[in-house]
């Protein structure tokens, strides 16, 4: 969402028991990532389920500039005609991706590995995030840095290498995106480039580049890391892709079918690949009640149907190393703990510093804001939950999607409405939230005009 758009505020109301069943949009994570592997692979890739939010039509139009065809056939549906690997083109200007930090730092490996000298721009929001993790990696295999403001934040522009180098690369921090970005480099790179993870991240570019035929080895070592070692320069085949829910999006409704007392309803096709299931597995730990049902397997994922009722949750202590699978649902869980009994630790939590907001101080301003006692340290948080949240407050989202659909849950089961001062930019990964709750039995009215008839 353009930091210039106009702010929607909006107001979540307590209201009746939820009940029904949903679909969540398509993964985003999965659905950047179609775009760039098909847009480098021979032939066509049919997608299905493509999330149609902005972050991932940003990299539809990015790939569009690098020469490959990309055609929306039908909702959620479609087509990639794919350049080839190494065939990608240089843009006439610079790629803009607004917020999408996934959809620019794996551009950045795919186009500093074709050679490619390219800018890119985003969003007031997307500017202050760093990019130098992804970046060292990247010069290591060659490329270089020809303009940059600041430190290593957008705009910058980087020029990959005519010959890119193969590297061994033991990840720093466990980052999906940056060991994303150093193996889509390595397409084109004769040799083995291999990025070693002590802490495993979701792993959706390695699935995704086996079913594009790509050369993939993975291994754990004697400590336990994991070991990715892609074979180049690869050929990549145009395949059917169906994305399954997207995981981090259902974590909203069904935080909200757990907390709005009464409620029962049902997520159809959610993917639970182990790497994103962190929340589900906490969740659980506090007593939430969640039937998995009709596991199946779509496109390489797996998914299942959630069955969720609302449930007394109990606070947990949430172990470190779960961090990197329940990323990005750690501010709708910090909702969940405000209405559990008991105290929940959350540890881990530097990576929320540098999202699209710094999400913990987010997360803390906008319980406080709302009755909830808490404290925060630089990676930790506790949540003091009790017999109910007061609510009534008015959330600064901070441009950040996650933090808008938190707090609207949140005002669904508090004793008050909740208010976020924007929800306009929850199309960046959730288009249609407001409506599939509503469909739900969730409550919403838009702030503004609620207050030009009173």
């Amino acid at each position: 969402m353009s930091s210039d758009a106009t702010p929607r505020p909006l107001r979540a109301l307590p209201g009746p028991a939820l009940s029904g069943h949903a679909r969540v949009p398509g993964d985003k994570s999965i659905s950047h990532r179609a775009l760039l592997l098909g847009g480098v692979a021979s032939g066509e890739t049919n997608v299905e389920g493509l999330l149609e939010g902005e972050d991932v039509l940003r990299t539809a139009d990015a790939m569009r500039a690098l020469g490959a065809r990309v055609e929306r056939l039908g909702e959620g549906s479609w087509q990639v005609q794919g350049a080839g690997v190494g065939a990608l083109l240089e843009p006439e200007g610079p790629l803009d991706f607004g917020n999408a930090g996934t959809g620019v730092r794996l551009m950045m490996g795919l186009a500093a590995g074709h050679g490619l000298t390219v800018s890119y721009v985003g969003d007031a929001s997307l500017s202050r995030r760093p990019m130098g993790r992804i970046l060292d990696p990247l010069k290591q295999m060659g490329a270089r840095l020809v303009a940059v403001t600041g430190q290593d934040r957008l705009p910058l522009t980087l020029a990959g290498p005519p010959d890119t180098i193969p590297i061994r690369y033991t990840l720093p921090v466990a980052s999906a995106q940056v060991k994303s970005a150093v193996l889509l480099a390595g397409l084109t790179c004769p040799g083995e480039t291999t990025v070693i993870e002590p802490e495993a991240t979701r792993d959706h570019t390695e699935r995704m580049l086996a079913h594009f035929g790509a050369g993939l080895d993975v291994t754990q070592d004697e400590r336990g890391a994991r070991n990715i070692t892609l074979k180049g320069p690869v050929e990549l085949q145009g395949r059917d892709i169906s994305v399954p829910a997207d995981p981090s999006s259902a974590a909203f409704p069904l935080v909200a079918g757990l907390l709005v007392p009464g409620s029962q309803l049902r997520l159809d096709a959610v993917m639970v690949n182990e790497t994103r299931a962190g929340l589900l597995t906490t969740l659980e730990e506090m007593g939430a009640d969640i039937t998995r049902e009709n596991a199946r397997d779509v496109g390489g994922e797996p998914v299942c149907d959630l069955l969720v009722r609302a449930s007394s949750l109990t606070g947990v202590e949430v172990p470190p190393q779960r961090a990197p699978s329940m990323i990005d649902e750690y501010p709708v869980l910090a909702v969940a703990a405000a209405f559990a009994q008991g105290k929940t630790v959350m540890r881990g939590l530097h990576e929320l510093r540098v999202k699209e907001s710094d999400r913990l101080a987010a997360v803390v301003t906008g319980l406080e804001a709302n009755g909830v006692s808490c404290e925060a340290g630089e990676d930790h948080l506790v949540v003091h939950g009790g017999s109910g949240v007061p609510g009534g407050g008015i959330v600064a989202t901070h441009l950040d999607h996650r933090i808008a659909m938190a707090f609207l849950v949140m005002g669904l089961a508090a004793d008050a409405p909740v208010s976020v001062d924007d929800a306009a930019m929850i199309q960046t990964s959730f288009p249609g939230f407001t409506g599939l709750m509503a469909s739900l039995g969730a409550r919403f009215e838009d702030v503004a005009a609620a207050e030009a008839v009173r």
